[in-house]
């Protein structure tokens, strides 16, 4: 009977993992994978972590630096293969054409949950007053009328454009001031070195949580979303990469962050260490979030995937 027992369970084993090669092993015209980056350092912290798992099953994936439309647009016409950074409901409205018209694919559930996304102070800023949106034109002159944001094209510097156009909060004589992410973060610490006062567009997961004593402003429900710019984060890829490329697809569709995580990450990236070299060390000290993102998931030629990525980071 135990041989019979033993007999039985090896065939099942040899069967098991004959299924799991034979799943969804996909074609060689998907090993290259073209992942899109807009340049913010939580992008950068994603889009590195799916960069090493793809590279341990056996992918060659590339980055993208490209602005959220053309971003959108390089996915509907299949010149990007994912992006992990749609933030809902700030970039609702770039990608609602896009959707509507049926020509992209947002992956659900989200990638990441419990991120947020509005305008923010330094604590001595917001403990001397400015607490919410309607504080702002208040204190004018302190601000030097400008509210900084990021790159131009983004859309939540669209927002603050529509507030500033509509005088929205009384901020008709205010300017917005459009730089890089990092570009921005230099002008906040420069005033958070020197207590002047700034406010400026804020959000999580990013190191500046962490880094700086920060508050978000109440009030922008209207124009951010509730509880405080409220947001979720979703991956997008072509409407028809599932079907061509499964493996790969069922990969993204199991990525899941969390803000704790990507703070952690992003911090390394902000003091100029490659992202993708700061993912791999997070995976290493990391490596149990690898059971759930690779269940399913074969390497590209069908063995499966998950003892494949950890030989991966044993070797680098």
């Amino acid at each position: 009977m135990k041989q019979i027992l033993a007999w039985t369970a090896r065939t099942l084993a040899i069967a098991s993992s004959f299924v799991v090669s034979a799943h969804a092993a996909d074609p060689a015209t998907c090993r290259a994978i073209r992942m899109a980056d807009i340049g913010w350092s939580d992008i950068a912290a994603t889009t590195g972590l799916a960069t090493n798992v793809l590279q341990g099953l056996g992918y060659a994936p590339s980055k993208i630096i490209a602005s959220e439309p053309i971003t959108f647009a390089g996915v509907k016409s299949k010149q990007i293969d994912a992006f992990l950074g749609y933030w809902s409901p700030s970039m609702d409205p770039v990608i609602e054409p896009f959707v509507k018209g049926g020509t992209i694919k947002v992956v659900n559930p989200p990638n990441l949950t419990g991120a947020k996304y509005t305008l923010a102070v330094p604590d001595y800023v917001y403990q001397a007053g400015i607490r919410s949106f309607a504080d702002i034109a208040k204190n004018a002159d302190k601000l030097h009328y400008k509210i900084y944001g990021i790159e131009p094209g983004n859309e939540a510097n669209g927002l603050i454009d529509k507030m500033i156009k509509t005088n929205q909060f009384g901020l008709g004589k205010f300017k917005l001031v459009e730089s890089s992410e990092a570009g921005m973060l230099v002008q906040v610490n420069r005033a958070v070195q020197n207590k002047e006062w700034i406010v400026f567009l804020g959000w999580e997961p990013h190191p500046m949580n962490v880094r700086m004593k920060m508050n978000y402003l109440s009030g922008g429900d209207d124009v951010f979303g509730p509880n405080y710019g409220e947001a979720k984060v979703y991956t997008v890829q072509p409407t028809d990469y599932a079907a061509r490329c499964p493996n790969a697809a069922k990969l993204f569709a199991n990525l899941r962050f969390t803000t704790s995580m990507e703070n952690q990450i992003m911090t390394h990236i902000m003091d100029k260490e490659d992202p993708n070299k700061a993912t791999l060390d997070w995976l290493k000290a990391n490596p149990s979030v690898l059971d759930s993102w690779l269940a399913g998931v074969t390497t590209l030629d069908g063995k499966p995937g998950l003892p494949a990525v950890k030989a991966y980071l044993a070797n680098h």
